[in-house]
Formats: structure tokens, C-alpha cells, sequence
């Protein structure tokens, strides 16, 4: 992505932190949206290694961005590695490469009183395709998005529901934006309502996955959630060394001390950078995502620690002076919201360890 760090370098954080900033105009000008997308398809071909460093670099300079280009790249992951059939993924990925388009996700994630794999799009048969009713909230790139990627329940004939990933075109008849977001912090990663009424989906833009039981993902959505569990921490990472770049570049606190944070803060990386090459070398299924797992929570936990001792060795001129560190420390607690939560998956990870297949519903 030639010029984009120097690009959003010359903007204040809080500018690139509003609804309708420029940074996600400037990803798509660099080229950005065929991050991860095969070279023979137009894309850039980035490894999971070369992604996580990518969006903790994008993460240092705007939360916000960097939020939202993960869903993207987790979108279009799970596109690449979607069987559509006929070549039409080859198709739809060069498209979204060539023509620099945005994906948005609107896969199901954590909702109270509901299971994480339980999607909130619903859909009946319609000729080959589908017809696809429901809303997605919060669903980040809402407002620049070209295309929104979704998992729906599908109701066959005999009344049982099914699970499907559609596409879906943003000029589809019957979709639309709400307003939904109502924090000033993560605000321009676009993370608005998408409400569905009868949208339209061909057959040729729809996948249908396989039928799982007691709440373990497929091997389409474990692809997908250690994607995701990668890049989103990775982001968050990003503003969290965003802090540590900050001591470090005013050089005031203690050397041991300014040491201390930056080899947490590279630590955490090693560890995320750990499990991105044992994806690269093709390790994949339950005991990878497990992995992942306990990795996000490991530098969760680690981000909460810097965030603390980089605010604090930064001294208090610094806090009253600029919003930065207060808005960056607030913008990295968001990694805990997003699924599964530790809280949520701890019982899970206590079965697995001891032996029981993961679950994530």
C-alpha cells in the first residue's frame, strides 16, 4: 500500500477517527483491498505473517481503520477459501481487487441470549437463489461498503434450517443503513446498522455450509475465525504500540521503564506472529483456532498493560495537552467486545483442554 502511512501520518488522529474521515478512502486509493486476495486474482497475496503486521501498522495510526479493514480482509479470506463453484469466485475476488471494492461482514457474532454461530439474516428458497431478511448490527464498513459477505439460516422444504454465505451486491433493492453506532470512540470505522427486507441473492452468490452439531463451527467458519481473531488483534496491538512509540519518541521516562513496554509490547507481536507462520505452513481446524485463542486473550491482556504504563510514563502534561492517549486507551477496549469473549469461551477451552472437541456457540 505505497503512500499510506505517509498519508495518514499527515492527518490528527481525531480527524481520522470521525464518520466520514478519509482513511478509508486512502486505503482504497493504495490499493489496499486486494490485501489478501491471491496475486493470479489481482491481488497482493499477503501471508498471514505479512497481514497481522499490515493491520498493526494501520492500527498505530487509526483505530478506526484498522477495525474496519479487518473486517474486510476477514471477509474476503473467507471468500478465497469458499468453494462458489463454476470459477465464480475467481471472478468475484479479481473484481473486488481490480475494482478496489470494500466488503463488509455480516457474519453472526455474539449477541445476548444467543449462540455466537446463530446467524441474524434469515432466508427462504427463491428460484436458484435465496431471499434474505434480517439485520446486522453493529456491521463496520456500513456506510463505504460495495459488497456485504453474510451468514444466513436458510428454511429448506422439510423445515429445517441450514447455513449459507451469501454476497450481496450494496445497490441490492431492499437493503439499507441505519444509524446505530452512538460512541464517539471507533466512530469512523462505520459500524452503523444493515437491514435486509427480501434482498435478492442468486445462486451463483451463495455457499452453502456444512451442518455441524453441539455448537462446533465448520471448516469454512474456523477458517474464518482465526482470520479474524488474527487481524483484530493485531489492529488493536497497533494503538496500543502507537502509546509505546509515543514514550519511546519523547525519550523522558526511566530507560529500564521505556524498555519494559516496548519489549511487552514486541512480545505480544511474537506471540501473534507465532501463530500466523503455523498458518502459513498450513495448520488449520479446532486446535489451531484454540491456539488463536488463547493467544488473543494472552495480548489482550498484554494491551492492558502497556495501555496503563505507557499513559503513566507519558506523564500527566502530555494527557492534558492531547486527547491521543486517553482516545487510544479507550479505542483498545474494544478487543474485549468483540466474539468470542473470554468470558463466553472459558468453559469451552476448559473442555478442550481437557480433551472434548471446541465449541463456539
Amino acid at each position: 500500500m505505497p503512500g499510506l502511512d505517509d498519508d495518514l501520518a499527515r492527518i490528527p488522529l481525531a480527524d481520522l477517527e470521525k464518520p466520514g474521515n478519509p482513511a478509508l478512502a486512502l486505503f482504497k486509493a493504495a490499493g489496499g483491498t486486494g490485501l489478501l486476495i491471491p496475486t493470479e486474482q489481482g491481488g497482493d497475496g499477503a501471508t498471514p505473517l505479512e497481514a497481522v503486521r499490515v493491520q498493526r501498522a494501520i492500527g498505530a495510526r487509526s483505530p478506526s481503520l484498522g477495525v474496519a479493514t479487518t473486517m474486510h480482509h476477514f471477509s474476503v479470506a473467507s471468500l478465497a477459501e469458499a468453494s462458489l463453484g463454476d470459477g465464480w469466485e475467481w471472478m468475484l475476488l479479481e473484481g473486488i481487487a481490480t475494482g478496489r471494492l470494500l466488503v463488509a461482514s455480516g457474519f453472526a457474532e455474539g449477541r445476548t441470549g444467543a449462540a455466537i454461530l446463530s446467524p441474524t439474516l434469515r432466508a427462504v428458497r427463491h428460484g436458484d437463489g435465496l431471499l434474505v431478511t434480517g439485520s446486522k448490527k453493529p456491521c463496520s464498513l456500513s456506510r463505504s461498503m460495495d459488497l456485504l459477505t453474510a451468514s444466513v439460516a436458510v428454511t429448506d422444504e422439510d423445515g429445517r434450517d441450514r447455513m449459507a454465505v451469501v454476497v450481496v451486491p450494496v445497490d441490492s433493492p431492499g437493503l439499507e443503513v441505519r444509524p446505530f453506532w452512538n460512541n464517539f470512540v471507533l466512530a469512523g470505522a462505520e459500524s452503523d446498522e444493515v437491514v435486509l427486507k427480501d434482498v435478492e441473492v442468486p445462486g451463483r452468490l451463495v455457499v452453502m455450509t456444512e451442518n455441524t452439531e453441539d455448537q462446533q463451527p465448520d471448516e469454512l467458519q474456523t477458517s474464518g475465525f482465526i482470520w479474524f481473531e488474527l487481524l483484530v488483534t493485531a489492529t488493536y496491538l497497533g494503538a496500543a504500540s502507537a502509546l509505546v512509540e509515543g514514550v519511546l519518541e519523547a525519550g523522558k521516562a526511566d530507560a529500564v521503564e521505556r524498555a519494559a513496554l516496548a519489549i511487552e509490547a514486541e512480545a505480544a507481536m511474537a506471540m501473534l506472529e507465532g501463530v500466523a507462520r503455523a498458518m502459513e505452513a498450513g495448520e488449520r481446524g479446532p486446535e489451531m483456532l484454540a491456539r488463536v485463542l488463547c493467544v488473543r486473550y494472552a495480548v489482550q491482556d498484554a494491551i492492558g498493560r502497556i495501555n496503563r504504563k505507557a499513559v503513566e510514563l507519558l506523564g500527566g502534561m502530555s494527557y492534558i495537552g492531547s486527547s491521543d492517549a486517553a482516545y487510544l486507551t479507550a479505542a483498545c477496549a474494544g478487543l474485549m467486545f468483540h466474539p468470542p469473549s473470554r468470558t463466553h469461551m472459558s468453559g469451552q477451552l476448559c473442555e478442550h483442554f481437557a480433551g472434548r472437541p471446541l465449541r463456539i456457540g
